[in-house]
């Protein structure tokens, strides 16, 4: 597991790298104007999620927790590391309708991809015990 981090990390700071591309091009694509530094802020508040999301899925290879444990834990850290980042940044509001929409988004976002990565996983486990057989 400790060979992992580095690279996990690298991984978290290229969808970090791309997710503010996007989020650059966006910007320029509308002609808006805004300041280097604040590019700076929001690019570093990407990268520390991505970094945190890629070593928070090593969660899910500790074979003594059950799944539900796993992914508890997983989300509750998630959310928590969310909101500390996004009020820091400013992203969120911090009021009662923005937490409660965003806090909503970010469960619909969360849940799509754990049940897509889920199906890929059971697939493949069919898959294997298929050419066992």
């Amino acid at each position: 597991m400790k060979f992992q981090i580095m690279p996990r990390i690298f991984t978290g700071l290229a969808f970090a790298g791309v997710v503010t591309f996007i989020a650059i091009t966006i910007l320029v694509v509308n002609n808006v104007e805004t300041d280097v530094s604040e590019i700076w802020l929001n690019m570093l508040g990407s990268m520390i999620l991505g970094v945190y999301f890629s070593l928070a899925s090593l969660f899910y290879e500790i074979d003594s927790w059950s799944l539900l444990k796993q992914t508890i834990t997983h989300l509750t850290l998630s959310l928590a590391v969310f909101y500390t980042i996004a009020g820091f940044m400013g992203w969120v509001p911090f009021t009662g309708q923005a937490l409660l929409v965003s806090t909503l988004i970010f469960l619909s976002i969360y849940f799509v991809f754990w049940f897509s990565i889920r199906l890929y996983l059971k697939r493949m486990t069919a898959d294997l015990n298929k050419t066992v057989n």
